[in-house]
């Protein structure tokens, strides 16, 4: 079963996703006005159950960011060993994940435009995995981890590169364009390790393979990074974490391959989709 939120005839639902179309659901589950909700009520189940034989609602409908109002999104940046290598800086693994935080405005959802600002055209993009937290909890042991997963996603960690080197020790700027990145198309109820630990990541841009890679080569696996981040803060249901890019990106070309209008970008992981964007300038008023 796969769950989104979408747009239908000027308004915002989330219900099932079929091969057919969508199935309404939030108007049988009154107590949850979003999907952050029904995670944060643990209700993927019921939520399932509820769409089990009912009929599509709506055929015409465009996929918005799976969860438009996740009030904390966390990126681990540098995390497979090539895309260290890329650096060139001849430093070895470090000993700790680099973090930073995005923002929902920064997002938009499958089958939409990525937004390339007039003042700057460097917009790349970065295929990655995306967990969102089932369970709360804080110093949670790498054995427990995958206990507090509650769903799968794919991200479009879209960047204005430039805009990553103003400060010395900060890419937050360059991170979080208004809708420079894209989260979906759906969630995919997490319930087997296999659909992290056996995963391959695909990037291609205009149907050109740019990113690929196994999740199982990451520096710092899934099941670190929530026991590293539970560390510190209480993760809580609907917090987001996106695990990391492979190396491939457009600024590590020579010259660097960045994205522009008419530019396709597909990211594809068996078992939980393919997230397609497009990319146009931003027409200002």
């Amino acid at each position: 079963m796969r769950f989104a939120t979408y747009k239908a005839q000027g308004e915002t639902f989330y219900g099932a996703v079929t091969e057919e179309g969508m199935i309404a659901l939030n108007a049988l589950c009154p107590q949850w006005a979003t999907l952050y909700d029904v995670i944060a009520a643990e209700g993927l189940t019921e939520l399932a159950s509820l769409a089990a034989d009912r009929p599509v609602t709506h055929r015409d409908f465009t996929y918005e960011m799976v969860l438009p109002n996740a009030p904390r999104i966390l990126c681990v940046g540098v995390n497979f060993p090539d895309r260290n290598a890329e650096y060139k800086d001849g430093s070895a693994q470090p000993k700790y994940m680099s973090l930073f935080p995005r923002f929902s405005s920064g997002f938009t959802g499958h089958d939409q435009n990525l937004v390339r600002p007039p003042e700057n055209h460097t917009l790349d993009y970065e295929g990655e995995v995306a967990i969102v937290i089932g369970k709360g909890g804080r110093r949670i042991t790498q054995d427990d981890a995958y206990d507090h997963i509650a769903a799968l996603t794919l991200c479009n960690e879209g960047t204005i590169r430039d805009w990553v080197r103003h400060a010395k020790f900060n890419v937050t700027q360059g991170k979080n364009w208004d809708r420079s990145g894209a989260i979906g198309p759906w969630l995919v109820p997490f319930t087997d390790a296999k659909q992290l630990d056996d995963a391959r990541i695909i990037t291609r841009v205009n149907g050109e393979v740019r990113q690929d890679d196994v999740l199982s080569r990451m520096m710092f696996p899934i099941r670190r990074e929530i026991e590293y981040i539970s560390t510190f803060m209480t993760l809580q249901p609907g917090d987001i974490i996106i695990t990391g890019t492979p190396t491939g990106a457009g600024a590590r070309f020579d010259p660097p391959r960045y994205l522009k209008p008419g530019d396709v970008i597909e990211i594809e992981v068996e078992g939980i989709g393919t997230l397609r964007n497009g990319v146009e300038d931003e027409v200002l008023s």
